[in-house]
């Protein structure tokens, strides 16, 4: 999308930038200043000077960070970066996930980073337990993510969703076996731990994983309790527990521990035909924490936004929508959804809706997250 002189944010080899505050939004290259809307790690790098996050981000960040220069601010905050106002506020995504407000020379605009919304009502979606949930905020401009912008893309209730883990793992259970459900271990695997039932039997957790469990913990979100395989000291529970870990996992000597195993994973790249096959998988559970397509909608309406630019997922489809509006819109490339997460991978697929089409990047396989640095 091609800057006008007045725009408060650009898009610059280092990523989204506030040439009147001077700052960078979710910067993929190291910077002085960072305005960071969440935790997973391609949004949230190392290497730059000052980082502007969410105080409630602020242990999450630090574990996956190390020690940084960290400021935090409650939402709905506001503070002056070089004569800038900017302030965050709920995106529903992860813990402590955020939307960068920026207003300055009576412009505002919004930067949402990653989000997911709840249904129009209680019967279409929950919103996600274990984070703020997303508030929409007033701008001229709106920056959205598309990550699932495709009309194929309709969440089910995750109350349906987890009945459907908790039999699944039930069933495997009451046949001697362990149930290795997989979820990224940032985000995804504390959502899927809140919501299962853990009266089925023990639940074990990666190393990947329990680290950021307890960042959770000590920002106020109950979990059940969780143990890593070294505290499973009695073998015959280890055949009815739940066993959360990330993708990188699945076929390796950590999941093989396990014997005959049930194998799932939870994610939004479920949705399409063939993903769990070509993982070879026992079940996929359809679970996101970003929002689908009727989301992105509803999201962009209640901005109230003229102009909308579309960030990282299927761009081009969802620009086509915002300009059928009558919106002004368009798309910045960036380096964002190589989380090892909910991120569109190689192949194509060719999607038609009420006349909307377009041949658009679908996931074979969801990459892998690297559970050492994750």
């Amino acid at each position: 999308m091609t800057a006008v002189p007045q725009d408060l944010v650009v898009l610059s080899p280092q990523g989204l930038y506030c040439p009147a505050g001077d700052f960078h939004i979710d910067p993929w290259r190291p910077v002085a200043r960072a305005v960071v809307t969440h935790a997973h790690a391609d949004h949230a790098r190392r290497g730059h000077g000052h980082y502007l996050a969410t105080a409630v981000s602020a242990g999450v960040l630090r574990s996956r960070l190390g020690d940084i220069r960290l400021q935090g601010l409650a939402y709905g905050e506001a503070v002056l970066v070089n004569g800038v106002r900017v302030s965050l506020h709920p995106a529903g995504h992860v813990l402590g996930s955020a939307q960068v407000r920026i207003e300055h020379a009576g412009q505002v605009w919004v930067a949402s980073g990653d989000y997911y919304t709840r249904g129009a009502d209680d019967q279409v979606a929950e919103h996600n337990a274990t984070c703020t949930p997303f508030e929409p905020v007033r701008c001229h401009t709106f920056i959205t993510e598309s990550t699932f912008g495709l009309p194929i893309y309709r969440w089910r209730p995750q109350a349906e969703v987890m009945a459907d883990i908790n039999a699944w793992w039930s069933a495997n259970a009451d046949a001697g076996r362990a149930s290795l459900l997989l979820g990224y271990s940032f985000g995804k695997a504390q959502r899927l731990l809140a919501g299962v039932d853990a009266s089925i039997g023990p639940i074990v957790v990666h190393s990947a994983v329990e680290p950021l469990n307890r960042a959770y913990r000590d920002a106020g979100v109950r979990l059940p309790e969780t143990l890593l395989v070294s505290d499973a000291t009695d073998s015959a529970s280890l055949k009815r527990a739940l066993v959360v870990a990330p993708p990188a996992v699945l076929g390796s000597a950590w999941a093989k521990r396990f014997g005959e195993a049930g194998d799932a994973f939870a994610s939004g790249w479920m949705q399409l035909r063939g993903a769990r096959r070509r993982q070879g998988l026992d079940r996929g559970f359809v679970l996101s924490d970003h929002a689908d397509w009727p989301g992105l909608q509803r999201a962009i309406a209640a901005t109230g936004a003229e102009r909308v630019i579309v960030t990282h997922g299927y761009e081009a489809v969802m620009v086509r929508w915002l300009q059928q509006q009558g919106l002004q819109a368009g798309s910045f490339r960036t380096e964002f959804g190589v989380e090892g997460g909910e991120t569109a991978g190689d192949g194509a697929a060719e999607v038609q809706d009420g006349g909307l089409s377009a041949t658009a990047p679908a996931p074979g396989a969801p990459p892998h997250e690297d559970p050492a640095a994750h």
